[in-house]
């Protein structure tokens, strides 16, 4: 008998959004061309690639790139995010069902706010750059990091009273593999490697394929 689902928990960067010519369709790498700051963002990721363990610094010291810089610049270059295809259909077709749907990313709150509020999620936890009085402060709240994304998925589950086997998850790179493990569906979307493919119970490269995987209660 298969698991019936009461939410779906979906990755952010290179899933729901896919920002195209940055590093892993990310949020963060969207940013860094948005605030005219890409070298110095290239420079940092190079860095802090191989060292995930550093995760919360390589945070920090993007943050600290942005000190000064006007959300205002930065807004029109981030938005309207580029969705994925048949993201939009497919997340109003699962809130018509009603199921709890949110995000939980490593990536930027900023981005992953907006994407809530306009598609009508329930939630979303992602890492915050501070903005005071219209500008960036050089400062960050890390509330998701790189490997930390099943702690959130567990506190987001809990705080809603479901069991991880009613969860459903969506993501794309080898940080989300632990939650696809972890919950009752584990999906891979457009996965970047074969290990995450391997690591959910199925795999779509296109999001309209979504509803029709996710077993509800009749």
């Amino acid at each position: 008998m298969e698991k019936t689902i009461r939410a779906v928990f979906f990755d952010l960067d290179g899933t729901l959004v896919r920002y195209r010519g940055v590093d892993f369709e990310s949020s963060w790498g969207a940013l860094g061309v948005a605030a005219d700051l890409k070298a110095e963002w290239d420079a940092l990721l190079a860095k802090y690639l191989d060292r995930p363990d550093s995760y919360k610094d390589w945070v920090r010291e993007n943050a600290a790139l942005l000190r000064g810089v006007p959300l205002s610049q930065v807004l029109p270059r981030l938005f309207p995010p580029p969705y994925a295809p048949g993201v939009p259909e497919t997340v109003a077709e699962l809130r018509r069902r009603g199921l709890v749907l949110g995000i939980v990313s490593s990536g930027v709150s900023l981005v992953a706010d907006h994407v809530r509020e306009e598609l009508g999620l329930d939630f979303a936890v992602a890492n915050e750059l501070v903005v005071r009085e219209g500008r960036f402060t050089g400062e960050a709240v890390l509330r998701v990091g790189l490997w930390d994304k099943l702690r959130v998925v567990e506190a987001e589950a809990a705080r809603r009273g479901l069991p991880l086997a009613e969860v459903a998850f969506v993501g794309d790179h080898l940080n989300d593999v632990p939650v696809l493990e972890a919950v009752g569906w584990g999906i891979a979307y457009a996965p970047k490697d074969p290990r995450v493919a391997a690591a959910a119970r199925r795999v779509i490269q296109h999001f309209q394929e979504l509803p029709r995987l996710i077993p509800i209660r009749s």
